[in-house]
């Protein structure tokens, strides 16, 4: 559709102030176009993203429709609108408009991949893996899809294909960031030197950090692992490793042969359910951090001694989901008699420690945390964690220390797979409490509480 000179110039503009983040100017500009044309779709379709990234949805939705009513042909709008209710968890009507897109374009690899993220999340796997093989076959170079399928394979255990399809991630970061330094393929390691790249958050690096075993067995003569910089004081101690480097600091001058992402190395040391590395621990705190928490616990009163951690990092896509919706949730765990609990809270939410709820005696730890070689000292001297999904259950987990951890039931991580009340990733020390389809938090809590008493009564007295 030609639009009129003085609607056209309007929507460039306003779609110039939007890029360049001035939303309120870009709406206003938008909403002048319309009262010159309103049947204008491209200037609806705008509006309606910039409300969309705004958190307006009913404004959104209202704005997408307007523009799928006069242009109903422009799929990626229609795509735009689903993904939008997806996230509001109006899932039937996003399969209907998802359904909607591939009546109108069925060769459209988007459409099929959204789909198939849409069914994956309301638990119709097979359904999901259809829509994403089916993308894959109408366009093999389109990424998203092969991504989205690698979490499902991961999910279900199906670990040959999942890590093969997991290689369609992006990086994070660029090759031109390491020059000439090739990609470890698995060619043999005996001599060469190999320098494990970053990539995800700290809890994945804790995770994959174990494979550095893997390739010292291999014969490796020097492996460097380059990290975040809250865990390079931690990870420089990890089963395998001889260097850990924060990825702030300047890389030192080692002739490396080759460099590999730690979520490629499952697919090179053909990982399955029934052979990941799991010997544990493969982590231990840094002598000094050591030293000073075990004095500092000495002088503690007795009793079980238990961590908390309630709130994950903000940014992750599912945070609303895994993190609870404050400490005033665990209050029912301060019931149980014989119990000290300390928080290792870190980020948002730490704040909540300084003011716990009555029945939870809680002692924050948090101020005096600097990075994870602390958060890891601390963890040694305790005799149970209990967190959500964050970086510090895998902490505890490569530690060897006992972990319960809650999971929530929407989008629950690949890696804990479904149903399972225990991981093979930590086998013997992490245990899984898992909301149910209401996504409540409340039995999950009495859940842990239950289990909690009958470990003090396992214990008895404790000094």
């Amino acid at each position: 559709m030609t639009l009129p000179d003085p609607v056209e110039s309007l929507f460039h503009e306003g779609t110039r102030q939007m890029t360049d983040g001035h939303a309120a100017a870009a709406e206003a500009t938008f909403r002048r176009a319309l009262l010159l044309d309103p049947d204008a779709a491209v200037v609806h379709a705008n509006l309606g993203y910039l409300l969309d990234r705004a958190g307006r949805w009913h404004e959104a939705e209202q704005a997408y429709r307007n523009a799928i009513a006069r242009q109903p042909w422009q799929v990626q709008v229609q795509l735009n609108l689903g993904a939008m209710l997806a996230a509001c968890r109006r899932f039937d009507a996003a399969e209907s408009v998802y359904r909607e897109a591939l009546r109108t374009d069925p060769t459209r690899p988007a459409a099929w991949s959204n789909l198939g993220v849409l069914l994956a999340c309301t638990k119709r796997e097979s359904e999901a893996e259809h829509c994403y093989r089916t993308a894959m076959t109408l366009d093999p170079a389109y990424r998203k899809a092969p991504f989205n399928l690698a979490y499902l394979l991961l999910r279900q255990g199906r670990y040959d294909e999942g890590w093969r399809r997991l290689e369609a991630r992006e990086a994070c970061l660029p090759d031109e960031a390491f020059g000439v330094l090739p990609r470890w393929q698995g060619e043999p390691l005996h001599g060469k030197t190999l320098l494990i790249e970053f990539e995800a958050g700290h809890g994945d690096m804790i995770q994959f950090c174990r494979f550095a075993r893997l390739a010292k067995e291999r014969g490796a003569a020097r492996v460097s692992l380059l990290c975040h910089p809250a865990l390079q004081p931690l990870l420089g101690s990890a089963a395998g490793v001889d260097e850990a480097i924060a990825f702030d600091q300047p890389m030192p001058a080692i002739d490396w042969h080759y460099r590999v992402a730690p979520m490629g190395m499952p697919r090179l040391f053909d990982t399955r359910l029934d052979s990941i590395p799991a010997t544990l621990p493969y982590l231990e705190a840094p002598a000094d951090r050591l030293h000073r928490w075990t004095q500092a616990f000495a002088a503690m009163e007795p009793g079980l001694r238990v961590g908390l951690v309630w709130k994950g990092n903000p940014r992750f896509e599912n945070d609303g989901e895994r993190s609870l919706p404050s400490l005033d949730a665990l209050a029912p765990l301060g019931e149980v008699a014989g119990v000290r609990f300390f928080s290792l809270q870190k980020g948002a939410g730490q704040e909540q420690a300084a003011q716990p709820p009555a029945a939870l005696a809680l002692t924050d730890l948090a101020p005096h945390i600097a990075d994870f070689a602390d958060t890891a000292a601390i963890v040694t001297q305790l005799d149970l964690v209990i967190t959500v999904d964050t970086a510090v259950a895998h902490l505890a987990g490569a530690l060897a220390k006992r972990c319960w951890m809650m999971l929530p039931d929407y989008k629950t991580d690949w890696r804990w797979m479904a149903e399972r009340d225990d991981t093979p990733w930590y086998p013997s020390v992490m245990r899984l409490f898992r909301q149910g389809a209401d996504a409540d938090w409340t039995p999950v809590i009495a859940a842990v509480k239950c289990a909690l008493q009958a470990l003090v009564g396992d214990a008895g007295p404790f000094s």
